[in-house]
């Protein structure tokens, strides 16, 4: 089978990868492979979930597979369609798609009808006993648990009582569902856990046809089973699971085959061999966690609710969506995913890494532009009132031909020059002294795609003042030869190339400038120990580690008027300030841009 290209074959792989291409070459599952990305639809998804996406659907795409994406919606209580949708502009955004789109509450039936199986086959008993009773009764790591008073009531009771749940009947808390394993297992998971328990309440899927529900445990490997999933993969959290994950997998594959062989209903997995053949294998690698960032949606939905931020594409979040917005491409996020890798422990990974793969990436693909954030008018006494000049720019000098030489066709967007012009205000300094290679009382600049000027040596006949000594204009002479293409054009000067805005050719527009949400490096451990010290949860646990100054909104900046034309979302690089992206609130008469990252860390 061929599986990699020449050039991804030269790449080692990673160790969840090394496994499937060995299982492939044993032939294990009958020679097939499937993952599924199961995500529950109760929030948008965020930097932690690309890596799992990455994982699920790159596995699948790099070794001929299929990936489903299925929707873990078992908790009704919190699951909208609102957020199925984001989830799935997120993955095609990031630029993978899947086999086909399925539901937790597809199998709820199957699920159902499994738990009376193992109610009856002695795996499964309905307790009444109240949660903290339960939790009581479960001992600790080192101190094995106590029999439920219900663990050996006749399973025919059981089962009576498990339809109750499903009456609508029986009160939230009043009942649950629990596995008969072993309560002196050391770990705790094995001491007989939830399986069902009664919500009473309609599922935006399936209406009031259930009134109770399973939980994650006794769902996601069972749904892997039904679906023929052959290798599901995780991150590190759920290793305590998987021994529990491959019993109710072995259960339920006992169930299903007695199903399938006396009543001749079709399976979805074939049936028959050994039974550790043909069933899903669960697979652990570290999650993605970035320092400055909180990345729970649980804490994240109060962060929108609350009115932190403006909602779950803010660019200060690390949502898939917000960071879209702050202006990375997928191949950026992909990128550092892929240079981070996965490995088998966790760890705390640095912002910058992922600006400086950032970085690299929009170098790359961004359109430069010349933007003045901080402006001060600049006046050409020598050049000719009226007259504008259209100035040849590059849109990206990245883009090259074999020989390494900057491509120009299609490549290039013409800015407008003229007499008064925009600079950076830090670009001017009255006394800066020789070592500040940029405009000042005698000193020459060159103005990139245009003219080299130079400011009289005379303060007073180059600088304007307001009435509180602030600097409001500047003057200074162009040298006519100095336009590329002419003479004085390769002039040797010892000032910088400064960008710039022509004044009546520029338009003004709103840059967004954000930076870390959190002031602490761990916002989630601060919060946690926040909240034990100070008895307080939620927004209020979060405020004291909150950035004041997390964004910046700067009215006064200039840009060119190609800029303006430009659709949301294009990126773009301010020209010796940073990379931006075209914010999907910007119009051509009012554009607004998000910076991304500057040009250095």
């Amino acid at each position: 089978m061929e599986t990699k290209t020449n050039s991804e074959e030269k790449k080692s792989l990673n160790f969840i990868e090394q496994i499937v291409a060995n299982d492939l070459k044993e032939g294990k599952n009958g020679g097939r492979l499937q993952t599924r990305f199961p995500p529950e639809p109760n929030g948008y998804l965020h930097i932690g979930h690309a890596k799992a996406i990455a994982m699920d659907f790159g596995i699948a795409k790099n070794f001929g597979g299929v990936c489903n994406l299925r929707m873990d919606d078992t908790n009704p209580q919190k699951e909208d369609m609102e957020y199925v949708m984001a989830i799935e502009r997120d993955i095609k955004w990031l630029g993978f798609d899947w086999g086909k789109v399925c539901y937790a509450s597809d199998y709820f039936q199957d699920l159902w009808d499994f738990a009376e199986w193992c109610i009856l086959n002695d795996l499964a008993y309905v307790d009444e006993q109240t949660s903290e009773e339960i939790a009581a009764q479960k001992g600790t790591p080192t101190e094995a648990g106590v029999n439920s008073p219900y663990r050996d009531r006749p399973n025919q009771d059981s089962l009576s009582l498990f339809r109750d749940m499903n009456s609508g009947k029986v009160e939230p808390g009043k009942m649950v569902l629990r596995a008969k394993i072993d309560m002196g297992r050391p770990e705790m998971q094995f001491r007989d856990p939830i399986i069902y328990r009664v919500l009473n309440m309609p599922h935006w899927r399936t209406g009031n046809r259930w009134n109770a529900y399973p939980m994650y445990d006794f769902t996601h490997g069972q749904c892997d089973y039904l679906e023929g999933v052959t290798h599901s993969i995780c991150t590190l959290e759920f290793v305590p699971h998987r021994d529990l994950y491959d019993l109710f997998v072995t259960w339920m594959k006992r169930w299903h085959e007695s199903k399938c062989g006396s009543t001749n209903v079709p399976c979805i997995v074939p049936v028959g061999g050994d039974m550790e053949d043909n069933r899903p294998r669960q697979y652990e690698f570290n999650k993605l966690n970035l320092n400055y960032t909180l990345m729970s949606k649980r804490n994240l939905l109060i962060l929108t609710k609350e009115g932190v931020v403006n909602g779950w594409d803010d660019p200060r979040m690390p949502t898939i969506c917000g960071i879209r917005r702050r202006g990375y491409s997928p191949e950026a996020v992909l990128g550092f995913i892929d240079k981070i890798g996965y490995t088998t422990f966790d760890a705390l990974n640095d912002i910058k890494l992922m600006e400086a793969a950032c970085r690299e990436d929009l170098n790359a693909r961004a359109i430069r532009v010349s933007a003045v954030v901080n402006p001060v008018k600049l006046v050409i006494d020598n050049y000719p009132e009226g007259q504008v000049e259209e100035m040849e720019a590059i849109n990206n000098p990245e883009i090259r031909n074999e020989e390494g030489q900057t491509i120009l066709e299609n490549n290039t967007h013409a800015i407008s020059f003229s007499r008064e012009l925009f600079i950076e205000r830090e670009d001017f300094m009255e006394d800066g002294g020789k070592k500040f290679l940029r405009l000042g009382p005698g000193k020459e600049v060159r103005l990139k795609n245009a003219y080299i000027i130079k400011c009289d040596e005379d303060p007073a006949k180059c600088i304007e003042k307001d009435a509180d000594g602030n600097i409001i204009c500047i003057h200074a002479t162009y040298d006519p030869e100095s336009k590329s293409g002419l003479p004085g054009a390769n002039r040797k000067i010892k000032g910088k190339t400064l960008h710039w805005v022509s004044a009546a050719h520029s338009i003004p527009c709103e840059v967004r400038d954000y930076s870390c949400l959190w002031t602490c490096e761990n916002p989630r451990d601060a919060i946690k120990q926040y909240e034990k010290e100070h008895g307080v949860r939620g927004i209020d646990a979060m405020r004291p580690f909150l950035n004041p100054d997390s964004l910046r909104i700067n009215t006064e900046a200039r840009i060119e008027e190609f800029a303006a034309t430009l659709p949301e979302y294009s990126y773009l690089q301010f020209q010796r300030i940073g990379y931006y992206n075209v914010d999907p609130d910007s119009t051509p008469e009012k554009p607004v841009f998000n910076k991304t990252v500057g040009l250095k860390q």
